[in-house]
């Protein structure tokens, strides 16, 4: 039995994605006035997971401005793209944005750096890595219903936040690869159009807010970002047509277009590559061998002068850098210290560790313990534990 609330299959493409009953892996009936990817998106939102995003690294360590990006406000910027792009491409929306909502679940406190202490700490065990980290908190971790552990979500929607960058065909994470034993995602495969969607949404959100709060912590400057590809016509468009605008409206309506340009390419760049590998369904989409939603081969090109800009102007900055060491040792220090004492997790970790069946399964209980925390919760628990010995210092963005 198929759903059709929303857009009517008429008005999807044909390789769009329609809900089916029977796609969780624990059955449940339909919801008469949501659909099924509809209920995914409302139980991600309603995690306790997604509600911690909003206190965890984007970029900077525990900002103290108001207006810097968190995980949270930048998932919530990449699920209003996926949204609208997959509608202006017929696809099904609903699947896209919950994609995107769950797409940074499984990130640790200090985002990349935590990240990679913990997966280096892991590595006796299986490794770490965010993707699959988000599938185990939706398969796992969460805990709201009677029946089961998890939120239950449908096959299309965990197939898509499994394998939104692309097919996962060896070195499957263990945590992904646990999962996928019980209910196969079939890895192997490119994911749907939507989850795609969601993917490329992830990469403008990123790009055009990172030069926001760039110019907000005073890393750069317009004047730096006018000699950018990309970038440098859009404030030279802008500055045309506002002249008199101050600074800071010009800096907000170049990046407005910046973000405009690079989504109405991904769309028209990406109706081109449909409308030549002519699918007929969503499983034709998985099984192309190639992706279908993309920007053009130009602006990739352009994109990636703007990356290096980022790369060596805001991600690693000697005082970034700094940071992102200090921010490793705390991982380090936390999972060291519940390692070796598993009698210091909270009463429910410990329970959980307790009945683990293997020393491995312990040690990930610890991990999931770690990547759930914000970066506020981690600074403060070090701090408990460890005193003034490895006191980190919450560094200020000006």
């Amino acid at each position: 039995m198929e759903e059709s609330k929303g857009k009517s299959p008429r008005q999807l493409a044909g390789y769009a994605s329609i809900p089916v009953a029977g796609t969780r892996l624990y059955p449940e009936p339909l919801d008469p006035g949501r659909t099924s990817f509809q209920r995914d998106c409302d139980r991600i939102v309603h995690s306790r997971a997604f509600r911690r995003m909003s206190h965890k690294t984007q970029v900077f360590v525990d900002p103290d401005g108001d207006h810097f990006r968190t995980r949270l406000t930048h998932t919530i910027e990449v699920a209003r793209v996926a949204r609208s792009m997959a509608e202006s491409l017929d696809l099904n929306a609903q699947l896209a944005e919950a994609v995107a909502l769950a797409h940074d679940l499984g990130h640790t406190p200090f985002g990349h750096a935590g990240e990679e202490a913990l997966d280096k700490l892991m590595s006796p065990y299986g490794g770490f890595e965010h993707n699959a980290q988000s599938v185990r908190i939706l398969t796992e971790i969460e805990k709201s219903y009677v029946d089961f552990n998890g939120l239950n979500l449908t096959w299309e929607s965990l197939e898509g936040i499994a394998k939104h960058n692309g097919p996962v065909a060896c070195n499957i994470p263990f945590a992904l690869a646990e999962y996928n034993d019980r209910h196969d995602l079939d890895l192997p495969s490119y994911p749907s159009a939507e989850a795609q969607v969601a993917a490329a949404a992830d990469d403008i959100a990123y790009i055009c807010h990172d030069l926001q709060d760039g110019l907000r912590a005073q890393l750069f400057s317009a004047g730096d970002l006018v000699c950018l590809p990309v970038v440098g016509p859009a404030y030279r468009t802008v500055q045309r047509d506002s002249i008199g605008a101050d600074g800071e409206r010009i800096d907000q309506a170049a990046l407005r277009l910046v973000f405009a340009t690079l989504a109405r390419d991904v769309i028209g760049t990406s109706q081109g590559l449909l409308a030549e590998a002519d699918p007929r369904s969503v499983d034709d989409i998985r099984n192309l061998g190639s992706g279908v939603i993309a920007l053009s081969d130009s602006l990739c090109q352009e994109l990636k002068v703007v990356r290096s800009f980022l790369h060596k102007n805001m991600y690693r900055p000697d005082d970034m850098e700094t940071e992102r060491d200090q921010a490793k040792q705390m991982i380090v220090d936390l999972f060291n210290h519940f390692r070796n004492d598993f009698e210091a997790l909270p009463e429910d970790w410990r329970g959980n560790a307790e009945s683990a069946s293997s020393e491995s399964a312990k040690v990930r209980i610890v991990a999931d313990y770690i990547a759930g925390m914000t970066d506020k919760f981690a600074i403060n628990h070090h701090r408990k534990i460890f005193g003034g010995r490895r006191g980190y210092q919450c560094s200020s963005v000006p």
